[in-house]
């Protein structure tokens, strides 16, 4: 079984010895009752890992020995979903299961049909959650890159981002061919943008806006998804097709 990975600041992980504390030490030395002598890895969440052997621990800390260092690249092509607010906490769902499937940007995005609404302190409280839960689902899955997820975008922001992917990909019913057939690029420019609708489905003015921005609609298959899971069963497709997994 891999080692558990725990987040520390790009500066402390250039020194041989690292002292994990804060709340990440708690969670080491309270929560996963780490011990000394046990191997861990420390990332700063930018790609850069240690691995460690735990040579003392604390009432809320642990101290690490670093025994090798490395910097995982960014893979390549980049993958960004944008997801339309979901109802109640399939938000987090879809976030958590995304960061698991290995998303490198989430993309909040207020549809004309979300039922759902961040307004005000609630969208400062709803994107803290997303975040935190990127967060923690990172370090479940043992990723040393943790994605970004990015402020709540609007129709105009989204088919900005369509206009400048080397392939931006909405998930529609409607659509001529299905995402396991498109052609995919490889290269390292922006990579590939996939748009997933709310509960409601697309607007007409959404779907004109995406098009016109270069967007191809692509179906993933005969059953129609929650808008929840939609997403990390198209990172599925992408990561299998680009050989990232």
């Amino acid at each position: 079984m891999t080692p558990p990975v725990f987040l520390v600041g790009t500066a402390a992980l250039a020194a041989d010895r690292v002292t994990v504390d804060g709340p990440e030490g708690h969670h080491a030395a309270v929560v996963r009752r780490i011990r000394e002598g046990e191997t861990v890895d420390l990332s700063d969440g930018l790609g850069l890992r240690a691995r460690c052997t735990v040579s003392a621990v604390g009432r809320d800390h642990v101290v690490c020995t670093v025994v090798e260092r490395r910097e995982e690249p960014a893979p390549r092509p980049r993958l960004t979903v944008v997801q339309a607010l979901p109802k109640g906490d399939r938000g987090e769902l879809a976030v958590e299961m995304m960061t698991e499937a290995g998303v490198d940007t989430i993309v909040p995005w207020a549809a004309e049909r979300s039922v759902t609404r961040w307004k005000g302190d609630r969208a400062a409280k709803a994107l803290a959650k997303w975040r935190a839960t990127a967060r923690e689902s990172a370090k479940q899955a043992r990723r040393g890159r943790l994605p970004l997820v990015e402020d709540l975008a609007d129709r105009s922001a989204v088919a900005g981002l369509l206009a400048g992917a080397d392939l931006g990909v909405v998930l529609h019913e409607d659509g001529a061919g299905r995402l396991a057939e498109l052609d995919l690029p490889s290269g390292d420019g922006p990579g590939i943008v996939v748009v997933v609708g709310p509960e409601g489905g697309f607007s007409d003015a959404e779907l004109d806006a995406f098009t016109a921005a270069g967007a191809v609609r692509a179906l993933l298959g005969q059953s129609v998804l929650r808008t929840s899971t939609a997403g990390v069963a198209a990172l599925a497709v992408l990561q299998a097709r680009t050989g990232r997994w």
